[in-house]
């Protein structure tokens, strides 16, 4: 199936086609297509903001307004409404609306594992234990089937 991706870039749109295979999570693709790598690159540009990883981190387990999220990341609604329409765009959160209030949540799997591997890959460059590793954790406990949770390593 071709697919048609909208990628946000400088408030402009730009496309890129690429195949969607199947059993895309258990096949590696040998060498890298240039659409693919251009959409990657998009990801990690709408990462590239702090406001908008604590966005994404508070949408990892749950569904949450704009005015909530606002106060969560403790910056004005109206900002936060402009950062979330750019995830939109970019296909990182997705919408629901219930009467006129709109519920953004994670897009998928792959999205939620990417804001958490970036974030405990924080945790562990900042050095000491990492915060999701020890036992009274508020982030959480490690994802399963992390090697470093089963072999105890950093």
């Amino acid at each position: 199936m071709d697919v048609t991706v909208r990628l946000v870039r400088y408030g402009r749109y730009h496309s890129a086609n690429y195949y969607l295979r199947m059993h895309a999570d258990t096949h590696r693709v040998e060498g890298l297509a240039d659409e693919h790598a251009a959409f990657a690159v998009e990801v990690f540009r709408m990462l590239a903001d702090l406001t908008r990883v604590r966005l994404l981190w508070a949408l990892l387990d749950q569904e949450l307004s704009v005015g909530e999220l606002a106060a969560v990341v403790g910056k004005p609604a109206a900002g936060v409404s402009q950062h979330l329409a750019k995830l939109r765009m970019a296909r990182l959160v997705r919408t629901r609306r219930e009467g006129t209030t709109v519920y953004y949540r994670i897009e998928n799997s792959h999205i939620r594992q990417l804001i958490q591997d970036a974030v405990y890959h924080a945790d562990h460059a900042s050095g000491g234990v990492p915060e999701h590793h020890r036992a009274d954790s508020v982030v959480g406990t490690p994802v399963q089937g992390n090697r470093d949770s089963e072999t105890g390593g950093t």
